[in-house]
């Protein structure tokens, strides 16, 4: 039995100690070898036979055991120094960095609304309904409302859907005129390769007396944050239903992919949607008692921009911290 216990002993590592622990503890080891002896051992030895195994037994395992303890904690050491970081080594990629893209791109378009006067105005991501649908001519049952994929809390408040309830808000709190932009994240329950639960908006309200706001400085407007945005690109304009505009618009470019040729990514049509916009309902003026108003409110998705700007082609790839993307952007 002592050399059982010399084995244990001079295993140096946890490998060979696990090879010593079969050879000895094993449903073929040396202790079971000794205990299948048991039966042949005479009726008046075999108690003090037996005492003797147990007692071998539980000293080896202690043995055992003191010295799996000793071999781990040299193995973590062993393994923390390997790992170790020398914190002191210069390196020139401490000293860089660079914006997400998305907040790139949103600096990029508030820059350019800032240039013309737009304050920037912000409010809560979770809203009333109020705020969130009915003032903006979106009433309870309205079928417009299955568009949004809204969250809903238990109380009725939702996660703000669009940006437009800060439009509400600071009509609410100031007279015309207004020229505003809001910024902000936004939440619907939608998560494919163009659509993520939470993203980004910019929209953009201009309000003034009436009659001094008209679709045609909308369209200008519009036209010249494009080109600002893409460059030389093709802009057109197509009718399409807003509940908080009349008449409303999609804007589309031409495809910065294909120049307007027709690819994969535009549908093989040329053109690109990248934004809405329209002339303010009057029920939205009457929801926050204007009268003898006109204006035009636009609306973007800053996810959707990027993409185009970096030619990103799926958006989760925006929000999933791959350091292949963003290293990119240094």
């Amino acid at each position: 039995m002592e050399n059982l216990e010399e084995q244990i002993i001079q295993a140096n590592s946890l490998d060979a100690l696990e090879r010593v622990r079969i050879e000895l503890f094993g449903k073929k080891g040396a202790l079971a070898v000794e205990f299948a002896k048991l039966k042949d051992v005479p009726g008046a030895e075999k108690k003090a036979f037996a005492e003797g195994l147990n007692t071998t037994k539980t000293h080896l395992q202690k043995v055992y055991d003191e010295c799996y303890e000793s071999l781990k904690k040299a193995e973590i050491e062993r393994l923390l120094k390997a790992e170790a970081i020398d914190v002191s080594l210069y390196n020139n990629l401490n000293a860089k960095g660079a914006l997400h893209p998305v907040m790139s791109t949103m600096d990029k378009i508030i820059d350019y609304f800032v240039a013309l006067n737009f304050s920037i105005e912000d409010g809560p991501k979770v809203e009333d309904d109020f705020h969130n649908f009915e003032a903006l001519n979106l009433p309870k049952n309205h079928p417009a409302r299955d568009m949004q994929d809204t969250f809903f809390f238990h109380d009725g408040a939702v996660l703000r859907t669009h940006t437009s309830p800060v439009q509400i808000r600071t009509m609410l709190q100031q007279q015309p005129p207004i020229r505003m932009i809001a910024p902000g994240a936004v939440f619907r329950k939608d998560y494919d390769i163009t659509h993520t639960p939470m993203f980004h908006q910019v929209e953009g309200l201009v309000v003034d007396a009436k009659d001094e706001v008209s679709f045609a400085n909308l369209k200008s407007m519009m036209a010249d944050f494009l080109h600002y945005m893409f460059g030389e690109v093709e802009v057109r304009f197509r009718p399409s239903f807003f509940p908080f505009t009349e008449p409303s618009a999609e804007v589309d470019i031409s495809c910065i992919f294909c120049e307007g040729k027709g690819c994969r990514v535009c549908s093989h049509t040329g053109w690109l949607e990248v934004l809405g916009c329209g002339i303010v309902d009057p029920n939205v003026f009457k929801a926050v008692k204007y009268k003898n108003v006109s204006g035009y409110a636009f609306g973007l998705g800053v996810e959707r921009f990027a993409m185009l700007l970096h030619k990103i082609p799926d958006l989760r790839m925006l929000f999933e911290g791959d350091t292949r993307l963003l290293e990119q952007f240094r």
